[in-house]
């Protein structure tokens, strides 16, 4: 199969990828001019955000927010236009309005009250998202802006450039290890369960996937794989996106109340459980969100890892429907289906962090500081000042508020009688619990300090 090169600026995965590394390549351009020292890259965006606590209204409050609104428009649509072929009119008043949505919801995080119960800006933008989508239903002219994939793949790109390579190599072999013992167990449990509910292969399959790896990436890549019904692929995504709530919602505080049970390395093993368990990587990031502290990162990680195997899965499952499903020999899968099922936003998330491990240890060389100091530094300094911004209210807002919008109850009550539903959340039930299990032998200090330990 030869190389379509045509994908580097007409796929979704790779535009995510530009857009993340334009944000952080201007924003470290702008560091180096100053010589790390003040806060760069959009100066009025430190003044506001020092007072969002007390949700202040300023001047540069404003100019902040605008200055970003434009910014991000441009990139993005640029990327919609190349991904869709063609302008997309409709994207321009969209964007806004998604924009808008998702200020709303940043603002809502911040007051005193949702502060005190930590209720952050996640679960707010999912809730401005579901009530427009079950009350009076998503405009037309609005669907081409909800891009939640896009956004949050954004999101995790520049989540890379703050998490130190080395440490990106260590959780990550635990990751993957996780990664393999909970697919391969909860794929067939799934895949049976499903089957037992009166579901065909092609369907179970589907599900099974969605459950163990990815969600709503793993069920795409499952369907195009057994080539099956695509009624069975957007079922599967959206039991995702229902189930995803409450997991995103009740998984941090079921970990909060573990905490004293589980011991020092709670944060972590909520993570790993967060990851391991919520199928699809905007709730992730969410619930990653909701814990705070190394939760987040070892969040992503975990995600990460399976992402990883969402490509092989689909090309195992695609050679095993060709060759013993459908019985046809004659057809052939070029391993180069792997690397175009690959989720190409995690080759940004990794070439982040390995850019930022660079530009850290190179700081280190020049000022004399030791790396501990000079990548702490680089997080005040730069990071959380300036290119995070980006991700944590900007995308990942925008990713959740899409969420809700893609997501209409109704909708799943009449197909298969609730026997899919039932199968897809008996399914989940026992992934939450197995991986609970696992995640505590792994990342619980149990036999051995877990990776990113503090």
């Amino acid at each position: 199969m030869p190389v379509d090169w045509s994908s580097l600026w007409k796929k979704e995965d790779w535009w995510a990828v530009w857009v993340g590394f334009i944000i952080i390549l201007v924003g470290l351009a702008a560091a180096a001019a100053t010589g790390w020292t003040a806060q760069p890259f959009l100066q009025p965006w430190t003044g506001w955000y020092a007072k969002i606590e007390k949700l202040a209204i300023d001047v540069q409050h404003g100019l902040g927010w605008i200055a970003v609104f434009i910014f991000t428009l441009i990139l993005t649509i640029i990327g919609v236009c190349a991904i869709e072929g063609r302008f997309v009119k409709e994207y321009i008043p969209g964007y806004l309005v998604m924009f808008i949505l998702a200020w709303i919801a940043v603002m809502i995080g911040a007051t005193p009250f949702a502060k005190a119960y930590g209720l952050e800006y996640p679960l707010w933008a999912l809730i401005v998202g579901l009530l427009i989508s079950n009350t009076v239903g998503v405009p037309k002219w609005l669907k081409p802006a909800v891009r939640t994939e896009f956004f949050i793949k954004i999101g995790l790109v520049i989540l890379g450039l703050g998490i130190f390579f080395t440490d990106l190599v260590v959780a990550g072999s635990l990751a993957v290890v996780q990664a393999l013992i909970n697919v391969l167990v909860i794929w067939y449990v799934a895949y049976y369960i499903c089957r037992g509910f009166g579901l065909d292969r092609e369907f179970s399959s589907i599900m099974a996937t969605g459950v163990s790896i990815c969600g709503v990436s793993a069920a795409i890549a499952a369907g195009g794989a057994v080539k099956g019904d695509p009624k069975y692929i957007s079922y599967t995504i959206s039991m995702v996106l229902i189930t995803a709530i409450p997991m995103l919602v009740g998984i941090p505080y079921i970990i909060k109340a573990l905490a004293p049970t589980i011991g020092k390395y709670w944060l972590h093993v909520g993570g790993a459980w967060i990851g391991a368990t919520i199928d699809t990587t905007p709730a992730v990031v969410a619930a990653g969100g909701f814990l705070g502290g190394r939760a987040l990162d070892v969040a992503a990680i975990v995600k990460m890892a399976q992402n990883i195997l969402i490509g092989f899965a689909a090309f195992i499952m695609a050679v095993y429907w060709v060759f013993r499903v459908e019985k046809k020999p004659e057809e052939r899968v070029s391993p180069m289906e792997v690397w175009y099922r690959f989720p190409k936003f995690i080759l940004g998330f990794i070439v982040a962090s390995i850019l930022v491990t660079i530009v850290i240890s190179s700081i280190a060389a020049a000022t004399g500081l030791s790396l501990a100091k000079a990548k702490s530094d680089f997080v005040v300094k730069f990071w959380q000042s300036a290119v995070d911004k980006y991700r944590s209210i900007v995308f990942f807002p925008l990713a959740f508020v899409g969420i809700g919008l893609d997501t209409r109850f109704k909708d799943l009550v009449a197909i298969g009688r609730g026997r899919p539903a039932a199968a897809y959340v008996i399914a989940q039930c026992i992934n939450i619990v197995f991986s609970l299990f696992l995640v505590w032998l792994l990342w619980g200090g149990i036999f051995f300090t877990p990776p990113l330990a503090e």
